[in-house]
């Protein structure tokens, strides 16, 4: 197993991700507890000592399970990592109530590692709001108590929601966890947001590094493109290297969905194989690729949202589309409008075309407008 410094401690470089565990009769509520830990009993006795999970995972029973496939070893052995749930807006005036159930939940003391969760345009404000919520106060308190071990943040929102994150708490975080692959590098602008961490001295924590699956079964001629330059080398085992060429990366999280799976990314996390300029250069030309078939190509001049009678920001508007129209749903981009009042939001374009007559990208942006707004339905 490869390990990542962080601070006095030695990290698997995989982490145990507990978001995606095998349920019964597909009910996402219903966790296999006895394979989740046949899953845990060989992450462990291969090295895995890093283990993640979160108040609202499997309908709020994630910690649950985790907490009882971890009890049996002791607990000095094992790092635990669990979120305050505040993609959920409901739960900002109950940090102190949450945090005290999810220890009892998993069964422990205390977090190794706990993560204001979620971080993005929704909730922001909240986050931002001290005075009402206190949530960063009461989560230092437990830090200081040694309740908390290590304090970070995780977050699916702009570069700029994470900037005001940052701006206000930065001094406070010591590790942040964001989506990153070889599609989202340059697709969700994953790049600068490294860029970004790297100025407040933040290592990277990463989720979804297969997309949610989308990145283990590629097409036949992206797949051959690959087995040239690795013929070995199996096709989810790109991104698992891809995000070992980055320096800034500290801990790779997998949501294991199986015990078949579970074996198949330790294997690969045996080696740490970087890829080469060529191999790193292809894959993101792949990427590119993929989501240029789909995104539209908005390079933000902002030349559009002089000439909109509705003050619509329609870059932002098509970025999000991008994002939904490319991940063919998913929660990113409904999330981000629920922040937008309504007449800002895709359905408020009148079709009035304005904004087309001076795009350079002649991008209908009408039709992707009313496109959204079907999607969205």
């Amino acid at each position: 197993m490869v390990y990542k410094k962080f601070k006095d401690k030695e990290l698997s470089a995989l982490g145990f991700g507990a978001m995606r565990l095998p349920v019964i009769d597909g009910k996402d509520g219903q966790i296999d507890e006895a394979a989740v830990q046949t899953m845990v009993d060989y992450a462990f006795s291969s090295g895995i000592n890093y283990y993640d999970t979160a108040w609202g995972y499997h309908e709020g029973n994630s910690e649950l399970a985790m907490g009882r496939a971890l009890k049996k070893y002791p607990r000095n052995q094992f790092y635990l990592a669990t979120k305050f749930p505040g993609y959920d807006l409901s739960n900002m005036p109950k940090v102190k109530e949450i945090f005290e159930k999810q220890l009892e939940k998993c069964q422990v003391d205390y977090f190794d590692f706990y993560l204001v969760h979620n971080v993005c345009e929704l909730n922001i404000d909240y986050y931002l709001n001290e005075e009402k919520y206190g949530i960063y106060s009461y989560l230092m308190e437990q830090k200081k108590n040694g309740r908390i071990r290590h304090l970070g943040f995780s977050a699916h929102g702009s570069y700029d929601v994470m900037k005001r994150f940052l701006d206000a708490y930065g001094n406070g975080m010591e590790f942040c966890q964001i989506q990153l692959n070889w599609i989202d590098y340059h697709f969700q602008d994953a790049e600068a947001k490294i860029e970004l961490l790297k100025e407040y001295g933040l290592p990277v924590w990463v989720m979804e590094p297969l997309r949610g699956g989308k990145l283990a079964d590629l097409p036949a001629e992206y797949a051959a493109k690959l087995r040239e330059l690795r013929p070995t080398e199996e096709i989810p085992a790109w991104s698992f290297r891809f995000l070992q060429t980055i320096p800034e990366v500290t801990m790779i999280l997998s949501g294991m969905s199986d015990y078949e799976q579970t074996k198949k990314n330790i294997e690969t996390f045996q080696t740490e194989a970087p890829l080469s300029g060529k191999e790193w250069d292809t894959l993101l030309a792949i990427g590119d690729e993929m989501t240029r078939g789909i995104a539209l190509p908005c390079t933000a001049c902002r030349y559009c949202t002089t000439h909109c009678p509705m003050e619509l920001d329609i870059p932002k508007l098509l970025s999000l589309y991008n994002e939904h129209a490319f991940t063919n749903g998913g929660f990113i981009a409904p999330m981000a409008l629920g922040a937008i009042p309504a007449d800002k939001r895709p359905s408020a374009c009148i079709g009035c075309r304005s904004c087309e007559a001076v795009c350079p990208q002649q991008i209908k942006i009408s039709e992707a407008m009313a496109d959204f707004t079907e999607r969205l339905k």
